[in-house]
């Protein structure tokens, strides 16, 4: 999809179910920026806050591209930063900090993904702000939170971190390997950033009913408790696999002549057609694969060889496809460029184009995954470049004039 299409034109006219909802974000990396991004693109009306020194962190990551004026932009923005205003400001300073706590009146949100207490202790903590602004909505995103005690008080925390602390690659571990850490890319950032969301969404229509606002506290590492459920959950059933032994049913990855894919089978009658299409019903009378543990514990010597065999002849998406038609759930594991070429992911408007400011192929983004009828899809705006509306919000949010907005400049005070 490219940049500033429209996809439902039907639906414009009906505008997007967040416009007019305002937000300030102090953001950086991807656990809030991610959820920024999504209220952004239903309508709400986004300032992002970065630092004078080089801005979000975000815009450091590899690999990336390069601004107009040079600078580099790292993909870790690129990926969450649509739709979105960039003013530069520097929060340790007062005249900084009075900045922020005269703009806070003038939106429904503030949020902020720093340290644990980090906000607080420059004076713009949830009290700060709902001293001048009794009615707002303040987002917190931390490692660990900022409403209790926790021994994990004052560490630094990415994804990884979260996603490890969870239990999850210890549930995964292979015999004598170490972790595998993110396996799945920034879980850990893009889970937390979902149930930000939902928070948000939530005060919103809190506020709705009752007029007031409130504080949020999200942390990662409990946002990762939630999403890898099963951890804590079957431990505490009693189910405590060994390292390395998986579940009770197939859920494995088979060859197929172009590359790899997965079959999830979890209930006989799943069994029973996997064996059939794959010409081997002799294994519906096998006793050592009468039950769902014989199903693991033959995976290499029976199972695997036997749909290896099966698939030989067949790509990892015609494998796929028969299975599907039996009944059978299983997916092939794509390369990057698969992704990129599938009919799917293109008719659902699921990579954004992001022209390149020094020309050449675009840089990909993901698209909105909420598809809604009424809610047109686009148009999306490119991310902003470092500090490009500084001068329009604080001339706009705070009537400052261009002398004052220079003076400021000039002190280091916004960039």
């Amino acid at each position: 999809m490219e940049l500033g299409a429209i996809t439902n034109p039907d639906a414009v006219q009906y505008g997007k179910p967040l416009e007019g909802v305002r937000i300030l974000a102090l953001e950086q990396m991807q656990a809030l920026p991610y959820a920024t991004q999504l209220l952004a693109r239903l309508g709400a009306d986004v300032v992002k806050v970065e630092s004078v020194k080089g801005g979000d962190l975000g815009r450091g990551s590899q690999p990336g591209i390069t601004d107009p004026d040079g600078r580099f932009v790292g993909a870790t923005y690129l990926r969450n930063n649509l739709d979105k205003k960039s003013i530069c400001v520097d929060l340790k300073a007062p005249e900084g900090k009075q900045l922020i706590l005269d703009l806070a009146p003038k939106f429904d949100i503030v949020a902020e993904n720093f340290k644990g207490g980090a906000l607080s202790r420059m004076g713009l903590g949830y009290d700060d702000i709902a001293a001048v602004h009794p009615g707002v909505i303040y987002l917190s995103v931390s490692g660990f939170g900022n409403t209790v005690e926790t021994p994990y008080d004052g560490w630094p925390a990415y994804a990884a971190v979260a996603e490890a602390m969870s239990g999850i690659y210890d549930y995964k571990l292979e015999p004598g390997r170490p972790p595998a850490v993110s396996p799945v890319g920034a879980l850990g950032d893009i889970g937390t950033a979902l149930f930000g969301t939902i928070g948000i969404l939530a005060a919103l229509r809190h506020r709705d009913r009752t007029g007031l606002g409130q504080y949020i506290d999200v942390a990662m590492f409990d946002a990762m408790v939630s999403m890898t459920d099963l951890v804590t959950n079957f431990w505490s059933l009693g189910l405590r696999p060994a390292p390395g032994q998986g579940l009770a049913m197939v859920l494995d990855g088979f060859e197929a002549s172009n590359g790899w894919f997965i079959i999830q089978v979890g209930r006989e009658h799943e069994f029973e057609r996997l064996a059939n299409l794959v010409g081997k019903p002799e294994w519906l009378t096998d006793e050592r694969l009468s039950t769902r543990a014989g199903w693991r514990e033959h995976m290499d010597d029976i199972l695997r060889p036997g749909v290896k065999a099966w698939a030989a002849d067949k790509t990892n998406i015609e494998a796929c496809k028969a299975l599907a038609d039996a009944g059978v759930a299983a997916g092939p594991c794509l390369t990057a460029q698969q992704v990129i070429d599938d009919p799917h992911v293109a008719a659902r408007n699921m990579l954004m184009e992001i022209p390149r400011p020094e020309g050449g192929d675009p840089v990909l983004t993901p698209g909105n995954p909420i598809k809604m009828s009424r809610v047109s899809e686009g148009p999306d705006v490119r991310m902003p470049w470092l500090g490009e509306h500084t001068n329009e919000v604080l001339a706009a949010e705070l009537g400052l004039d261009d002398a004052r907005i220079e003076q400021l400049r000039t002190d280091g005070v916004i960039a």
